[in-house]
């Protein structure tokens, strides 16, 4: 009788503590669901925070409103966004080191680059193939000047020296006729 009673008082409107929890403080939940996202929550924050698009949402909540026209919105040209691209990639020294290897005829002349090419670029070291031995020779007793220009013109590219290769010549080591041995002496007589 005593819960009628109580149910009585209720209606008639006598005040009844309220055991409903606050709304800032969170029910458990019921579910194991609930409590997994909650604890998930908890731990690795609100993913409303860590995407563009929560983000975004989260500004349009607080009511910032969208400026299209705001500071840092300026337009750019094409050359300072690519030269900032290329900045944050780290490809400043690769794509130098490529226009140094277009760039050879401008380097050395165009009698030099003509009997000489770029072959490689290993561990700051530019490696240059030459028609002949002469021509290997005439490009090592200008290696100070060419590795100046170079460092000069490309700085990003990172070449510390020069090396001038001349064509290989011909070995009998290795073949269908070769024997152990001293090898070949007096071939070209």
């Amino acid at each position: 009788m005593s819960g009628v009673e109580g149910d009585e008082s209720t209606a008639a409107g006598s005040p009844v503590p309220d055991t409903a929890p606050p709304a800032a403080v969170e029910t458990p939940p019921d579910d194991e669901a609930q409590r997994v996202y909650l604890r998930f929550r908890r731990v690795f924050g609100d993913p409303n925070g860590r995407s563009r698009d929560g983000r975004r949402r989260k500004a349009i909540k607080l009511g910032s409103p969208s400026q299209p026209f705001g500071t840092g919105r300026e337009p750019r040209g094409i050359a300072d966004v690519l030269a900032s691209v290329t900045t944050e990639m780290g490809w400043n020294s690769p794509l130098a080191q490529s226009e140094l290897m277009e760039a050879w005829p401008a380097l050395v002349g165009d009698e030099l680059s003509g009997h000489s090419h770029p072959v490689s670029i290993d561990d700051g070291t530019l490696t240059v193939q030459c028609d002949s031995t002469a021509w290997a020779t005439q490009l090592r007793l200008m290696r100070g000047q060419v590795t100046t220009t170079i460092v000069q013109r490309y700085p990003d590219a990172g070449i510390q020296s020069v090396r001038f290769l001349a064509p290989n010549a011909p070995t009998w080591k290795r073949g269908p006729r070769s024997v152990p041995g001293r090898g070949p002496r007096d071939t070209y007589g």
